[in-house]
């Protein structure tokens, strides 16, 4: 007779990054220093998820409200576009 192997269906697991702030006893972050908030930006302009980070979600909320003052505060981009790609302008309507 063969032995069935049992093949458990989930999501991989992932151990939880330490939140760096915590470990440094961070109790503000300032939207003016600009080099520590492009660790949790993206190529693209997007602000990194907490799960990528290991933010806790006490201070990622202190991250994302950060890098949304330094955008308005024009800082930091919205949009980082890749070099060397053309810009599409969109087709009008005949």
């Amino acid at each position: 007779m063969m032995k069935k192997k049992v093949v458990r269906k989930g999501r991989k697991v992932f151990k939880k990054r330490p939140c760096r702030l915590c470990k440094d006893n961070t109790k503000s972050v300032d939207y003016k220093d600009i080099n520590f908030l492009n660790r949790f930006v993206s190529d693209r302009g997007r602000i990194i998820t907490s799960r990528i980070t290991g933010n806790c979600a006490k201070h990622q909320r202190m991250v994302a409200n950060a890098i949304k003052r330094a955008r308005l505060a024009a800082l930091l981009p919205f949009v980082k576009l890749k070099e060397g790609l053309p810009r599409r302008r969109p087709r009008r309507a005949a």
